[in-house]
């Protein structure tokens, strides 16, 4: 269950057999079955889960009761919201399991211990938090600056197997868009295509 998790780590840091060891038991396997929750609004985010198997998104609903999609999250990749999860503070996003989902988990205390043991992990998760930074900054300006239509091809290029797990509802909903104008789009691009 762990070789994932060890691919992953090994492409931020070098761990040897003894670290990588340690470092495993502070996660804690768990299984979330299709529309459980890791976290709901209100609650406060005990975990950063990475991804063994499966499908996960985060969400707010406003109050309308619309959802806005924040992420996707597959295999070999994070979810949580490290807001809540840093300060103790209630989150503000659901965390949802598309897909039937296994994860290891690492609670606060753990993460703590984890860096305080394996000193490597400090640049482990700086290295995590910083490429998330970027990407949330590339999303926002993309948001302002691009077409749905351009959104939407970037969307394909840069996560192409999730567009094959996920309804199309939550890919409207993290474009910005909603899902009459993201058949719209994807009708015109095969339009396009078949010119």
């Amino acid at each position: 269950m762990y070789e994932i998790l060890r691919k992953h780590i090994a492409q931020y840091i070098t761990l040897d057999d003894v670290e990588f060891s340690q470092c495993t038991a502070f996660f804690t396997p768990r299984k979330l079955r299709k529309r459980g929750f890791l976290v709901q609004e209100g609650d406060v985010c005990k975990y950063a889960a990475f991804i063994h198997k499966g499908c996960l998104r985060s969400y707010t609903v406003d109050n309308k009761g619309d959802e806005h999609v924040l992420q996707f999250a597959i295999e070999g990749w994070w979810i949580s919201d490290m807001y809540s999860f840093l300060t103790g503070e209630p989150t503000g996003y659901f965390i949802e399991a598309l897909e039937d989902s296994e994860l290891l988990l690492l609670d606060r205390q753990a993460y703590d211990q984890l860096t305080e043991n394996i000193p490597k992990f400090e640049r482990f998760f700086r290295l995590l938090l910083q490429n998330n930074l970027i990407a949330t900054q590339r999303r926002i300006i993309a948001e302002h600056s691009k077409t749905a239509v351009d959104r939407y091809l970037d969307f394909l290029q840069t996560y192409p197997s999730i567009v094959e797990r996920v309804p199309l509802r939550h890919i409207a909903s993290y474009l910005g868009i909603t899902p009459e104008a993201l058949s719209r789009i994807r009708r015109e691009l095969v339009n396009k295509e078949n010119k």
